[in-house]
């Protein structure tokens, strides 16, 4: 069985400090152990910056903030040439990239060139500067957010380049008890975050995620759920096909069974089961869909067409316990 109690200590310490959020907390922690990244949208004040600030202290790791803003450029973000007189030569100087969590806050305030930057680094985890190719340090997670509840001067993200993102997590308010709690955290001394793991323990459980078993049956099904989101009409969701303008992309069959991979490993099996797919489909699948103008005006989500994809896509049965 694999051993995934330091995560859960990590999960734990980090609760130190955040009150609910538990959804959020374990899709960060299933990206980090299936080496994706995670695109955050809620109304600011949800403590999102807190959430990646104390889970990088828990694992050791370094942690990077960068607040986008229209002025930047893509020198600021992943580092640039500088003259250094005293011996006549040009010495890099890398930028905030180059750090294990990287908090991208509001990158949709930001021109594409810098989204672009930033994506590629995600995508190859290296970042040429002049003639010099630097790999950022491993692990490494890209956490970007986007505030929903405004439109002037921003940048929308264009759907191929979210895309990248293995998941897209939607954070809403907390409840009554929890704010009643929150509130009554922040009159105390904050808590100090305890580090639980280092860097390398990490890449050690991303590697023993990595053997977790996945039945052919549900890899077939991940393959199926993206399929019906292109072709609603193979699974007698007619009515959907006019919301629909492009399905989700292959990368979204990889990026479900990765995930529900790291999913299966977080809750202590060495084998993955349906429900560790259908309990992140919405996360992974949400933002790869492509909605029609008539779906904007019917007020139909990407969350309801893939509800209602998942109540009419046959689920196998668990498999991985007879093998």
């Amino acid at each position: 069985m694999p051993d995934a109690g330091p995560i859960e200590q990590v999960l734990y310490e980090v609760k130190k400090t955040i009150v609910g959020q538990d959804p959020l907390l374990e899709r960060l922690v299933v990206a980090l152990l299936a080496r994706g990244h995670i695109l955050v949208e809620g109304v600011p004040g949800l403590a999102k910056t807190l959430a990646v600030k104390s889970l990088a202290e828990a694992i050791g790791g370094e942690f990077h903030r960068v607040q986008f803003t229209p002025d930047l450029v893509p020198a600021d973000i992943l580092g640039t040439r500088v003259y250094h007189q005293p011996t006549g030569e040009f010495q890099v100087s890398l930028g905030p990239v180059f750090t294990n969590l990287l908090l991208a806050d509001e990158i949709n305030r930001a021109p594409a060139k810098v989204q672009s930057a930033l994506l590629e680094v995600m995508q190859e985890r290296q970042v040429t500067i002049g003639r010099e190719t630097h790999r950022v340090p491993n692990p490494f997670l890209v956490m970007a957010t986007q505030n929903p509840i405004e439109n002037e001067g921003t940048y929308p993200l264009p759907e191929a380049q979210t895309d990248r993102f293995m998941m897209k997590v939607l954070v809403g308010y907390p409840s009554v008890t929890e704010e009643f709690v929150i509130v009554e955290r922040a009159l105390a001394p904050a808590a100090v975050i305890q580090k639980i793991i280092d860097p390398e323990t990490l890449v050690g459980l991303q590697q023993q995620a990595d053997r977790v078993y996945v039945d052919p049956s549900l890899i077939e099904f991940a393959v199926n759920l993206a399929h019906a989101t292109r072709e609603p009409v193979r699974i007698g969701l007619d009515d959907l096909a006019r919301y629909v303008t492009y399905g989700a992309s292959p990368r979204s069959s990889i990026s479900l069974v990765l995930a529900g991979r790291a999913l299966a490993f977080l809750r202590g099996r060495d084998y993955v089961v349906p429900g560790d797919l259908t309990d992140l489909a919405l996360d992974v699948l949400r933002h790869r869909l492509v909605l029609s103008y008539e779906a904007l005006s019917d007020d139909v989500t990407p969350d309801l067409i893939l509800q209602k994809v998942l109540a009419n896509l046959p689920v196998p049965e668990p498999a991985g316990r007879g093998r």
